[in-house]
């Protein structure tokens, strides 16, 4: 076989090894509430029944914090009696990004109790991310907010989660280019 034919090949096999690392990752940024955001006139629990959370996506929490700040709980008895005294975390910057990294059920709840008792609490069940099929594309990233409670639009940018295979790849384009001139 000639230089540059086991060069070639050489080269092949490398860029399929490389791009084989790359993962379809969807990961969805929700904007809780939609376009009122976390607001005692939001239908939070209408508005989550209308989603699916899984591991990877991330829920953002836009508020006024006159209004009251947000605490994650741990227990369903904490969050459906609005108990707020023993947070997991406290969220009081008027906008927070809560990444969803495994799975299970997350309860949040308005820190004041007026506003937690007449709704503005959140709970998601957040399911196991489906990534692992391991179909060879770049993965994307999904930003969903809502128009209306109801009626989400989406507007989508890449990320790239293995992007090293895509560096290794023109790497090692470069050295076989050297080899073969």
């Amino acid at each position: 076989m000639s230089r540059r034919m086991s060069g070639a090949l050489l080269l092949l096999a490398f860029v399929v090894v490389a791009t084989s690392k790359w993962r379809v990752v969807a990961e969805l940024h929700h904007v809780v509430g939609g376009d009122r955001g976390w607001d005692p006139d939001s239908d939070l629990l209408s508005w989550s029944n209308h989603r699916v959370f899984k591991v990877g996506d991330q829920i953002w929490f836009t508020y006024s914090v006159a209004q009251g700040l947000i605490a994650e709980v741990e227990s369903r008895e904490e969050y459906e009696a609005c108990d707020v005294r023993n947070p997991i975390r406290m969220y009081n910057e008027g906008l927070h990004t809560v990444p969803l990294e495994r799975e299970g059920i997350r309860y949040f709840a308005s820190t004041d109790p007026q506003n937690c008792k007449t709704g503005l609490k959140l709970h998601l069940h957040v399911l196991p991310n489906d990534h692992d099929n391991h179909d060879n594309a770049p993965p994307v990233t999904k930003t969903v907010e809502a128009v209306a409670p109801s009626t989400p639009s989406s507007a989508y940018s890449l990320s790239y989660h293995y992007c090293h295979g895509t560096i290794l790849a023109l790497v090692l384009m470069f050295f076989v280019t050297m080899l073969l001139a």
